[in-house]
């Protein structure tokens, strides 16, 4: 009757059982190529260099190092929450020497204790068993971040390896259009020597050909800060050169296919963890309910002990069994406001796990919409360049045969390297949008990558 009573009010919290927070379609609104998405994307480039980086920023990136001692850091606190589940044993001692009165004379002795102490807590309400669940999904949790880090340095990795390609194609283009300024220069200053063109050509000529040159520094400098960046994403000193020798953008490979909304969710490790997260702030509910319910301890202790007296010695075994029996009763609602806080920290990463899923929905329809439209773009800049080209040489030689002005050859130049320009950025904007639609979709290819370093770590840390 008096376990009724203290227990009244305590409810048993049932178990989570989380819907899908949006209605999932059949298939992405935006165009895909058919099949399933492709594991290790990158490889799809066919670029030696581009893997080899790849791989030297798994092994070195300060950033994912980090997250693997977070994630050790978890699977210590599992540990600890298993430990607390199970019986403790202590081994107690003590020795002392005194000097008492009597009614014989001072008594004077030593005596020593030696014993071992034994605790268990009964998990009758799975408080413990709650606790340990909430350890091992947040370590889960930790571990699908890790791979969402894996997923999100390799993005980095390519955009800032192929943005350095494209600026050194850009400097190289700007380093063409230096040549051809300047070609365009000398054509203008011997027509005005043979006075058929005015001053004024000249110096726009020479204004031009100056406007090409600090262009050419511009990419320069863009290019070296590119580098620098990779080199730190690598694990390296910040210095150039970290990307190769890649000059000419690559082809850019087939749009990877997206599969089905309902993979996306599963191949997501940001979603999982949302997810793990979620399932962890739900088992810390049960936890917090049920510290309100009684505990009950097991403890023992057994050894010997030793007395020994001017008047005589006491020598011998002793052991104790204690069952203990603890019942809040008055705390000022502290427990009940853990339970509320447990309960609004539960709503919070229910909400967290609804925006992973709808980002990352959105995610892979936005990536599908950039891969089509740059797709396009590149087809209406191809077409622009060549009419471009044809320009400049139509004025060119209109202008070398009086029939035109030098504003002409000055205009049609100029659009002609812009066109250009935006061709060539055009081009690496359709890699980066491949790029974000494979980080969009996720994988499964981290889960090798972080089984062989773990491993690895695992071998290491047992040889010291």
């Amino acid at each position: 009757m008096i376990f009724v009573v203290l227990s009244a009010g305590c409810a048993v919290h049932g178990p989570l059982s989380v819907e899908p927070p949006v209605t999932v379609p059949a298939s992405f609104k935006g165009e895909s190529a058919p099949g399933a998405p492709v594991e290790r994307w990158w490889e799809a480039f066919g670029d030696k260099d581009l893997n080899r980086i790849m791989e030297e920023a798994f092994a070195g990136n300060p950033d994912l190092a980090a997250a693997y001692e977070r994630f050790e850091q978890s699977r210590a606190v599992y540990r600890s929450a298993v430990a607390a589940g199970r019986p403790s044993l202590d081994l107690q001692g003590e020795w002392s020497r005194e000097d008492t009165p009597s009614f014989f004379g001072n008594n004077t002795g030593d005596s020593y204790i030696l014993s071992a102490a034994a605790r268990y807590e009964l998990d009758l309400w799975q408080k413990l068993k709650s606790r340990t669940r909430a350890a091992v999904l947040d370590m889960e949790a930790l571990g699908e971040e890790v791979k969402t880090l894996y997923i999100s340095l390799s993005a980095q990795i390519a955009d800032l390896y192929y943005l350095a390609a494209e600026q050194r194609a850009q400097l190289r283009l700007a380093e063409q259009s230096v040549r051809a300024y300047a070609d365009v220069l000398s054509l203008v200053e011997q027509r005005y020597r043979a006075g058929l063109t005015p001053a004024a050509d000249v110096y726009r000529a020479r204004q031009a050909l100056a406007g090409a040159k600090a262009r050419k520094v511009l990419f320069e400098v863009s290019l070296r800060v590119t580098e620098h960046a990779l080199a730190v994403a690598v694990g390296r000193y910040p210095e150039g050169g970290t990307a190769g020798g890649v000059i000419e953008l690559p082809e850019t490979p087939q749009a990877f296919p997206a599969g089905l909304p309902s993979e996306v969710l599963s191949r997501r490790p940001d979603v999982r963890a949302a997810l793990l997260r979620l399932k962890a702030s739900d088992a810390r509910v049960a936890a917090a309910i049920a510290e309100r319910f009684p505990s009950f301890n097991l403890l023992g202790s057994y050894g010997t002990s030793s007395l020994v007296f001017s008047t005589g010695d006491i020598v011998g075994n002793f052991w104790k069994l204690i069952i203990g029996l603890s019942q809040p009763l008055l705390d000022g609602g502290r427990r009940r406001a853990e339970v509320e806080r447990s309960r609004a920290v539960f709503r919070e990463n229910l909400a967290l796990y609804r925006k992973a899923v709808l980002r990352a929905f959105q995610e892979v329809e936005d990536a599908l919409v950039r891969n089509r439209t740059s797709e396009e773009r590149i087809k209406q800049l191809q077409e622009q360049t060549e009419a471009a080209e044809a320009a400049f040489r139509l004025s060119r030689q209109r202008y070398v045969q009086g029939l035109s002005s030098y504003l002409q050859v000055l205009d049609a130049q100029t659009l002609l390297y812009e066109t250009e320009s935006q061709l060539l950025t055009a081009r690496r904007q359709l890699i980066s949008d491949r790029i974000t639609l494979a980080r969009a979709v996720g994988g499964r290819w981290m889960e090798r990558e972080m089984e062989n370093r773990l491993a690895g770590n695992n071998h290491k840390g047992g040889g010291s």
